[in-house]
């Protein structure tokens, strides 16, 4: 399936840098008052699993859109392939899309839903089996191609929407939230047969999707989106591990954000003294110093609960999550949360001692 791939653009060849798929150069975006996208800069290198991430509202369904083709920008420019394209209609963009509605023919066989693009555009009968058939194998539905989409599961109805998608060798692959109507087991499933696919083709895949857990299973890098602008850019682990901002810490995963402020500074570590954690060092990349307010994210994961003595923290609920307990814990006016193993899981009404991983906290300034 090495064909799938597009040659790369002379231009693009030409940069001395990884060659861009597609670039995003002040792009804003507006319906009437709102600003779905502002001033966006973006480069996506060819051949990544790029994914962006955000609560509804963030612009990342728009900005999909915007390299699609379905929507213009009030201002900057779209470049694929090393080409503007910010005027370019979507059916003359070398881009698929594949969306949660696949959207199949539901009176033609899966083959002939695989062949559609390469009919229209007029291809040889041998190059139509030749992509058919390769593309068939590369999804594991070759023994479908006679089916109509209504005798296919939702997984096997996603696999051919891909199929077709991909039978047409585009320079990019826009996926908006293909995986939003399968149920929990199918999905996770797919999310590594993605993964396995985009290996294999090597094409550049664009997804989005509001699903954290999702977006760190697949990508490459991820793009945290937060109302039109670009929160974090980073691979996975960094963007779990090191975030920018409490937005970021409290979208990734779970956290607790705890307010607090900072007792002394050593390079890149802050002490931070706080109420239910007492006094807590973690990393940060903001201004602070001795006497300021400071926000501090601290993983469930990373905190330690051991017995305490009455008067301290009290737990307030405990409900089995599966390989681990999540604690619910109060005191000093705050809450917070804890994931402990289920053998070493507290009941509710019981006293506490609560310590801190804190090579692993985040510390925020606090922003007036």
């Amino acid at each position: 399936m090495s064909q799938a791939v597009a040659e790369k653009s002379p231009a693009a060849r030409s940069t001395g840098r990884p060659p861009s798929a597609v670039e995003f150069r002040g792009v804003v975006k507006r319906y009437g008052d709102v600003e779905a996208v502002s001033g966006l800069d973006l480069r996506v290198e060819q051949g990544q699993f790029l994914t962006l991430l955000g609560p509804s509202g963030c612009g990342k369904t728009t900005t999909l859109r915007l390299i699609g083709g379905f929507e213009r920008p009030d201002e900057g420019s779209v470049e694929i392939d090393g080409e503007d394209m910010t005027r370019t209609a979507p059916f003359k963009r070398p881009v698929t899309t594949v969306f949660q509605q696949y959207a199949l023919f539901p009176h033609m066989s899966v083959r002939k839903n695989i062949a559609y693009g390469l009919k229209h555009a007029k291809a040889a009968r041998s190059e139509i089996d030749r992509r058919v058939g390769e593309i068939m194998d590369l999804m594991e539905i070759r023994d479908m191609g006679d089916r109509r989409p209504a005798q296919l599961s939702g997984g096997q109805q996603q696999r051919v929407a891909l199929a077709r998608a991909l039978v047409m060798q585009p320079k990019v692959l826009l996926l908006d939230e293909p995986l939003g109507s399968l149920d929990y087991k199918l999905r996770k499933s797919m999310q590594f047969e993605l993964k396995r696919i985009h290996g294999e083709v090597g094409a550049t895949f664009i997804y989005v999707t509001h699903d954290q857990e999702e977006a760190m299973t697949m990508s490459d890098r991820i793009v945290i989106l937060n109302r039109g602008r670009i929160e974090q850019d980073a691979e996975p682990r960094e963007i779990y591990d090191l975030p920018k901002s409490p937005f970021v810490a409290d979208f990734i995963g779970d956290t607790n954000l705890l307010g607090g402020v900072v007792s002394g500074r050593d390079g890149e570590f802050v002490t931070v003294e706080l109420g239910i954690l007492g006094r807590v060092r973690g990393t940060s990349d903001s201004p602070l110093s001795q006497g300021d307010r400071a926000q501090v994210s601290i993983r469930p994961t990373d905190v330690r609960v051991t017995p305490g003595a009455p008067g301290g923290a009290v737990v307030t609920d405990a409900v089995l999550a599966g390989s681990h307990v999540t604690m619910k814990i109060a005191g000093d006016g705050e809450e917070i949360t804890a994931h402990v193993p289920r053998g070493g899981a507290f009941a509710p009404g019981d006293h506490v001692r609560l310590e801190a991983d804190s090579e692993r906290a985040r510390v925020f300034e606090v922003l007036d």
